[in-house]
């Protein structure tokens, strides 16, 4: 009897690492996969009548959990990490240099709830400056980007507000009306070096060394997330697309490490990683992740974007190996 294999419709941002999936360089009999490269993130795959599993913001998955939505089942293999640190930018004239430095001080983010604005509250919060402590304004990063909703129902008037006019950020920075701002991307013309900003942090680097030595991960913000009713009649899914992901980013490191020469430092960088972060530190599965789980909840808690304090195994009811974890 001939196996035929399922048919998974798959959205993912255009990491390199997924190169080798989508080349089919890294593939299952059991799965027949059609990734297609999103620029933007699908707001519900429970909802999508194109995909069947995506790219999910951490933030935006805890909100369907509390809410009682299990149309969608999140797995802890966490396909974006990140260090916040060097998210923070302002210009190069400023006198601020730390995050402390911030208190009292105008910050304007991409969007309040974003799972990485989270993050970087939180990397602010273990400097002293909480969300209470300074003035916060929500907007679009630069012209090209669209007039949208950035506060999604957080606005507070006097300490969380839209950003004025709806203008870009880049602009209200420039002019001094923000001090700084958080961005997960930086704007057009930010790396030829006459662009007027500047990473807040002089040395982001040492920063992040010192955040990771403290609390033992370096931040996920987005995860895997299945439609429900895939998962309840194939629960092989998880563990299957999940080890290709995996597999996908050993086949992709491996080749970078040796095909280093895209740019001149490649493999200064490479060796540092390499060196500086234990090995395992991007590891996908519950128990390797469930620490960050854990201070994702609670930011998300303390922040005021949770009403409660919600657990791990409340978030995460599947391993990435399809297994159940201890709460389910």
């Amino acid at each position: 009897m001939n196996f035929m294999p399922l048919t998974l419709r798959l959205a993912l941002r255009d990491w390199d690492y997924i190169t080798p999936l989508v080349l089919g360089d890294v593939s299952s009999p059991k799965l027949d996969l059609k990734v297609d490269r999103v620029g933007t993130l699908v707001s519900h795959v429970g909802k999508s009548d194109a995909y069947d599993a995506a790219e999910t913001s951490f933030s935006r998955y805890t909100q369907m959990r509390i809410d009682g939505d299990e149309s969608v089942v999140g797995i802890p293999n966490f396909i974006m990490r990140g260090f916040r640190h060097r998210c923070v930018i302002t210009t190069k004239d400023s006198p601020i240099t730390s995050f402390a430095q911030l208190s009292g001080k105008r910050i304007g983010v991409t969007g309040w709830r974003d799972s990485g604005n989270t993050w970087t509250r939180a990397a602010l919060r273990r400097e002293g400056v909480g969300v209470e402590d300074a003035m916060w304004y929500a907007g679009r990063l630069t012209e090209a980007h669209p007039i949208t909703d950035r506060l999604d129902g957080f606005g507070r008037p006097g300490r969380i507000e839209a950003a004025p006019g709806e203008r870009p950020m880049v602009d209200l920075l420039k002019e001094g009306q923000l001090d700084a701002i958080f961005t997960p991307f930086m704007p057009d013309g930010y790396f030829a070096g006459n662009s007027g900003f500047r990473q807040l942090l002089p040395d982001f680097r040492a920063a992040e060394h010192r955040y990771f030595a403290d609390v033992g991960y370096v931040p996920g913000m987005h995860l895997i997330g299945f439609k429900a009713d895939i998962v309840a009649e194939h629960p092989w899914v998880i563990a299957e697309l999940s080890a290709l992901i995996d597999e996908s980013q050993r086949v992709w490191l491996s080749k970078r490490r040796k095909y280093a020469d895209t740019t001149p430092f490649m493999l200064d960088e490479l060796l540092k990683s390499a060196v500086e972060l234990p090995e395992g530190w991007d590891a996908s599965g519950f128990a390797a992740n469930r620490k960050m789980i854990a201070d994702f909840a609670g930011e998300l808690h303390v922040q005021g974007i949770l009403p409660r304090l919600m657990t791990p195994e409340e978030l995460f009811p599947f391993d990435v190996d399809g297994s159940h974890t201890s709460a389910a």
